[in-house]
């Protein structure tokens, strides 16, 4: 059985990672330019997705759960960074159909 402090802590942590996610959300539609937005995006999703998953960690049934959780927020911290770079490289040569959204 949980305790009563760590559900509140793991309902906060989990409200804190739906908030960044649309604070990420909102500056994706209203910045100005590819790379603020993707600035933007990046660093909200990730804090995001680490805060849900500290939220999620309580509820984990062992440490494998633990771990494969873990697991998930590492790759895709690993997968943004490698996109938004292949997105800002892309932008920044200046090729493709990235011309029509400057």
């Amino acid at each position: 059985m949980m305790a009563a402090w760590l559900e509140v802590l793991s309902i906060v942590l989990i409200a804190l990672g739906a908030f960044f996610y649309a604070t990420g959300t909102i500056g994706l539609l209203r910045l100005p330019d590819l790379y603020s937005r993707l600035h933007a995006l990046t660093k909200a999703d990730n804090l995001g997705l680490g805060l849900l998953i500290l939220g999620l960690l309580p509820w984990a049934a062992d440490l494998f759960q633990a771990l494969k959780l873990i697991l998930i927020w590492v790759l895709v911290l690993m997968a943004g960074a490698t996109g938004a770079h292949l997105i800002a490289k892309r932008a920044l040569r200046g090729d493709g159909e990235d011309e029509a959204l400057r």
